[in-house]
């Protein structure tokens, strides 16, 4: 739980701050925003791939993951129902068809998620990144609560409860960098990341962003890395908490560099984070082939993933590329 002595990470304006210095300059106060649609509006992108490009592949979900086993099925884009030490876990979950306050515009899916929502077995904790909407759905959330009602327990960064609270869910836990808390047998740690926050154009920064770490009772660990810019937090957290057995990195939405780099990886980041944090296990990929949220071909991710992993010469084997509702079993 959080420690009410310890102070969050706030500036004098009272927002949340990060302590490392982003290695790239945050354009999104110095016109970056206008420049960047200006570019999408004069440079011409790679096609929406088709369904068919990105299939669903037949699967069977598992009510629970047998002893010993650990089961990772990518729903899409952050969304993965993680079965491990007897519990059933979601990471940013997301069933709607776009990610954007409205269902009318924004970015569409490009295929159905990889789990039918009336397909999924008893959920007893949901782990939240952050609240940009491809990530904290408001009807995915509602969804839930309707299903499950109170059972799922609702893991956050720090400022989250009140949202929550607007829409049923009173059955969560917030946490601060570095704070541990309880689910069943699993000791879930928030851990740092590199983003932002916002749901609203008074808001910036009024809410905490994180990665987790769960440590099993078995002694693995898994590390979901939510939505973050590469920083050099990555060996502090490998040093605390690491290595892991499975590691979930984003390696798309990361074009155009000069905009995107502090807050989104690109494949080969993603390959130096997995190594700083401790560089053994399953690697596997997220965020990319479900929303078209920036200016990369949409299957460009993977192509660059597999090469920066051969150059490091990494284990084939640890690389997992999974299409929608495929599950590793580790």
């Amino acid at each position: 739980m959080t420690d009410p002595q310890r102070p969050a990470h706030h500036g004098p304006d009272g927002r949340f701050r990060i302590p490392w210095p982003l290695e790239v300059a945050d354009q999104r106060d110095r016109g970056g925003i206008l420049r960047w649609q200006w570019e999408r509006l004069t440079h011409k992108r790679a096609p929406n791939p088709q369904p068919t490009q990105l299939p669903v592949v037949p699967h069977r979900v598992a009510q629970r993951a047998d002893d010993g086993e650990i089961r990772i099925t990518w729903i899409g884009h952050a969304s993965f129902l993680v079965q491990a030490g007897g519990l059933n876990l979601l990471t940013d979950p997301h069933w709607s068809r776009r990610a954007s306050p409205s269902q009318a515009i924004g970015p569409a899916r490009f295929q159905e998620p990889g789990v039918a929502f009336d397909a999924l077995p008893p959920v007893d904790a949901v782990l939240l990144s952050h609240d940009h909407y491809d990530h904290l759905d408001r009807d995915t959330v509602i969804r839930l609560h309707e299903r499950f009602g109170d059972a799922p327990r609702w893991i956050t960064p720090l400022a989250y409860r009140e949202w929550f609270r607007s829409v049923g869910v009173t059955n969560l836990t917030e946490m601060d960098w570095w704070d541990e808390a309880e689910a069943g047998p699993i000791r879930i740690v928030c851990a740092p990341a590199q983003h932002w926050t916002r749901r609203k154009l008074k808001e910036m920064n009024d809410r905490l962003w994180a990665s987790y770490a769960l440590l099993l009772p078995d002694g693995r660990k898994i590390y979901f890395g939510g939505d973050s810019g590469y920083f050099r937090g990555y060996e502090e957290i490998g040093r605390r908490l690491g290595p892991f057995d499975v590691t979930m990195l984003p390696i798309g939405a990361y074009d155009p560099r000069w905009f995107m780099a502090p807050a989104h990886m690109n494949p080969e980041e993603a390959v130096r984070a997995y190594r700083e944090l401790g560089g053994r296990g399953a690697f596997v990929a997220m965020h990319w082939g479900t929303f078209r949220l920036t200016d990369e071909d949409p299957l460009e991710p993977p192509l660059r993933a597999r090469a920066a992993w051969e150059a490091e010469h990494l284990p084939t084997r640890d690389l997992n590329i999974l299409r929608h509702g495929e599950t590793l079993i580790v």
